[in-house]
């Protein structure tokens, strides 16, 4: 007969021994990964739009973004995504804002950041979201360094875009308003929060008021 082979001396790796990895570390090894590829991915994209000089993505670079999205440039998506990123000058994203952006909405390619474009547009619109989003908007616009107020073009325009379709009455009576006195030369931050007040009290009280009482209205919610 032939004889059992020797066992292994004391000290020899033993394939028993070996240390096990439980499914939780398993998985959380799996996620880390896949989380690694997703930020190189939302990385290589900003790259592919951003400024390489400014090391930002400019607006060149947003309207590029847009026609691949095939969304115009002035969509208030763009101003919704803007404040998704939290960025801080108007026209531009930084890396770190456009990952803050990308990893928020899921999405690490131009289709999955079109195809989020609709769920973005309703997070904004709900009303624990939408006041900060109307502030931020004023914000984003102010292009100087110590800037505290909009002309009254700009202010007629952002209105339109961002409170339009939420109060079209309100804000078409307002912008008429604005553009035929003589009082106001710019906005700022007071009044532009004292209409979208106003326009939620119009809520609780629908009676229509006329361009001046809206004007006067704004006065008292400063």
């Amino acid at each position: 007969m032939m004889r059992r082979s020797a066992s292994k001396k004391a000290g020899q790796p033993n394939s028993t021994n070996s240390i096990n990895f439980s499914p939780s570390d398993l998985f959380r090894t799996a996620s880390s990964r896949a989380s690694s590829k997703e930020m190189e991915r939302i990385d290589n994209l900003f790259h592919s739009y951003a400024n390489r000089s400014l090391g930002m993505i400019d607006p060149e670079g947003i309207e590029t973004l847009c026609s691949d999205m095939e969304v115009d440039h002035t969509d208030v998506r763009i101003l919704m995504l803007a404040w998704k990123m939290k960025a801080e000058k108007q026209g531009y994203f930084t890396l770190e804002e456009w990952r803050r952006g990308m990893k928020a909405l899921r999405a690490d390619t131009v289709s999955k950041l079109r195809k989020a474009l609709p769920e973005l547009e309703k997070e904004v619109k709900r009303p624990a979201n939408f006041e900060d989003f109307y502030s931020y908007s004023f914000c984003y616009c102010l292009t100087e360094e110590k800037q505290k107020s909009i002309d009254i073009e700009s202010i007629c325009q952002l209105l339109d875009l961002v409170l339009g379709s939420h109060f079209r009455a309100q804000v078409d009576y307002f912008i008429e308003y604005l553009k035929i006195q003589s009082d106001y030369k710019v906005i700022n931050m007071d009044q532009w929060m004292g209409f979208f007040r106003f326009c939620n009290e119009w809520l609780k009280f629908p009676v229509l008021a006329t361009t001046l009482s809206l004007a006067e209205k704004i006065e008292e919610y400063k």
